[in-house]
């Protein structure tokens, strides 16, 4: 049986911030919070996600209608490696989200970038079964790789994550995340943060007064979005990126 990840409905805060924003509350939050499991030793980890999408490209569309309740699906990796893949889906009721994971292989990632998802049924799992479903019924198929440099911070009052991301790029040559030598394009060149906020039942007092000095923008968008709207507004869309059909 696949290993899995189902997480209760939580409360999810994205705020757009500045760098500086980012560097005085980063160095408050280290003082009372530990940092998450995959952190490397320059205190950052680096997250690829590759997005999935069907032929109506539903995902995107619900999102940018703001609709209530919509889901989404992605493919994720850490710091480069194929030793965790993880095919998750994040769900939206009203204010709260849900995210449902499990562990794929590479060969059966290689499979499904190859255009055959009947792998994704030996998964043993329902999300992988979902996808598969999906991939032969409305070509859920990829539509854009998302990579950041995330600093993420734990508490274990109501389950809390403070994460800061950094440097989003989009891809403007592939759908594959493992392909070496992609070609990204930067969302933010300025360098703003994107800094989220999760949390179960309430947030802890005193990390809510902490993050209460941040002066930041409520952020409508999903990173999925900004960087499918990115990629729209440049015309890299059509540069030989096809999507793959099952």
């Amino acid at each position: 049986m696949a290993k899995s990840l189902e997480t209760n409905l939580r409360h999810e805060i994205k705020l757009l911030i500045s760098y500086a924003d980012y560097v005085a509350l980063s160095r408050k939050l280290s003082t009372v919070m530990d940092k998450d499991k995959y952190t490397l030793e320059q205190g950052d980890y680096f997250i690829r996600s590759l997005y999935l999408d069907d032929i109506y490209d539903s995902a995107y569309h619900e999102k940018v209608s703001g609709s209530d309740n919509r889901r989404k699906y992605r493919i994720r990796i850490y710091n480069n490696s194929d030793k965790v893949i993880k095919l998750e889906r994040k769900e939206k009721f009203g204010a709260r989200i849900k995210k449902t994971s499990c562990s794929i292989t590479r060969e059966i990632y290689d499979e499904y970038m190859a255009g055959n998802p009947a792998p994704l049924l030996d998964v043993g799992h329902p999300l992988a079964d979902e996808v598969y479903t999906l991939a032969r019924s409305k070509q859920l198929s990829p539509c854009v790789i998302v990579d950041y440099d995330r600093e993420a911070y734990v508490h274990p009052l109501a389950n809390t994550r403070l994460t800061f991301d950094k440097a989003l790029h989009a891809s403007i040559t592939s759908y594959d995340i493992f392909e070496d030598n992609i070609t990204t394009m930067p969302i933010f060149p300025y360098g703003s943060v994107i800094f989220e906020v999760k949390y179960d039942d309430f947030l802890p007092a005193h990390l809510a007064s902490m993050i209460s000095t941040v002066n930041g923008h409520k952020m409508s968008l999903s990173k999925f979005c900004l960087c499918r709207d990115k990629l729209i507004e440049s015309n890299f869309t059509t540069k030989g990126l096809n999507r793959i059909m099952f």
